[in-house]
């Protein structure tokens, strides 16, 4: 239940591509551009329909300044306003739908990408960590989920082999994914048994960084039932950010992506999270993942394990989530696309009417996004 006096707005289309571990034939302009084409086929939208478009990624993994400059054409930018957000999609979804919301544009397209087979990620991470005392130590992503999760363990009493089943749940699921390539989803015993990475996690409880991109066009809803045949609502929305430092954070605890989450219920008019059936949740690791779940309230603390057997109240990233695959920049918009599918009956049966997304990033998932969507 977003502000009675802005117009609402809903998703009406959506495309990505295949996420994989690397897209050698394709360059960045090359994935946006057949994103975009992909989105716009069947939609009932044009080109020049679209009066905003929102690209998101990163110049540090690109490896050029305003790189988003080279991108516009694929876009459909030219001649439009175009806006760079230097962040997870999800959060250009967020610009998107109160640029639509309140009024200045009708239709607004927001692409995410992400290239890391061309980059070093450990770098990307290390330029997010404060630059005096956790730089110089080698602070990445890697290094962080292990802290993180070693907190985890310590305070909330879940088990190494809590952390080793999310993960094979995840990657259990990516196998019937079609938008996820892999040659085969390890089995417990090999992520068990994997090389430790970051203590206690192993290689395959890290998430998989992959190439890739995913594009949504947000519509007012006097357009959206004009043209979508399906369109999905977006009911609520919210954001929070943590302490950059790892120290000053809850020990075993995404707190922004609690604040997050009462924030999107709250303008959506929901006070139990319960109401959600279907959840798409983005982690670095399968402790991250546990702490995000935790942290929505879908389970107590040190429970979220619950979340991942036959007698769930709720599923989990039916679609895999982002540990089988993480293209940096985009994860939290491919998680907002898989619930649009989802609802939209995009794989066919339509089995939830209601769906809930989140999306981090920063170091450490220092920088949380909750959307709600409804049917």
């Amino acid at each position: 239940m977003m502000n009675d006096d802005l117009e609402r707005v809903a998703i009406v289309a959506s495309a990505q591509t295949q996420l994989r571990s690397a897209w050698g034939s394709m360059q960045h302009v090359d994935l946006i551009g057949a994103t975009v084409k992909d989105l716009l086929n069947g939609s009932g939208f044009r080109i020049e329909d679209i009066d905003v478009v929102i690209d998101c990624g990163s110049d540090v993994l690109d490896g050029r300044s305003i790189s988003n400059c080279g991108f516009l054409g694929a876009m459909g930018a030219h001649h439009k306003e175009e806006s760079r957000v230097e962040e997870d999609g999800i959060f250009g979804a967020i610009y998107g739908a109160n640029k639509v919301s309140g009024g200045s544009a009708d239709v607004a397209l927001v692409i995410a990408y992400s290239k890391p087979s061309e980059s070093s990620v450990a770098g990307y991470y290390s330029t997010l960590s404060e630059p005096f005392y956790q730089r110089p130590l080698g602070l990445d992503h890697i290094s962080a989920a292990g802290l993180l999760a070693n907190q985890y363990l310590t305070y909330s009493g879940a088990t190494e082999e809590d952390l080793i089943t999310i993960a094979f749940e995840s990657w259990r699921k990516a196998s019937h994914n079609k938008d996820v390539q892999m040659l085969a989803a390890p089995s417990r015993d090999d992520i068990a048994r994997a090389v430790r990475v970051a203590d206690p996690l192993t290689a395959p409880q890290i998430s998989r960084n992959v190439d890739g991109a995913v594009a949504i066009l947000i519509a007012k809803e006097s357009v959206a039932r004009k043209l979508s045949i399906k369109p999905v609502w977006i009911t609520g929305i919210g954001s929070a950010i943590d302490s950059h430092y790892l120290t000053e954070r809850v020990p075993g605890k995404m707190k922004a992506a609690e604040t997050a989450t009462k924030f999107a219920l709250k303008s959506a008019g929901i006070t139990d999270i319960k109401q959600f059936k279907l959840a798409e949740v983005a982690a670095t690791s399968s402790a991250n993942e546990a702490m995000v779940v935790e942290a929505m309230g879908f389970a107590q603390f040190g429970k979220a394990i619950n979340c991942y057997g036959d007698n769930s109240a709720v599923s989990i990233n039916p679609s895999g989530g982002a540990i089988p695959a993480d293209p940096i920049m985009a994860t939290g918009l491919v998680r907002l696309h898989e619930a649009y599918k989802q609802l939209s009956g995009g794989y066919g049966e339509v089995k939830f009417d209601k769906a809930i997304a989140h999306g981090a990033g920063g170091l450490g998932m220092q920088n949380h996004c909750v959307i709600t969507l409804e049917a």
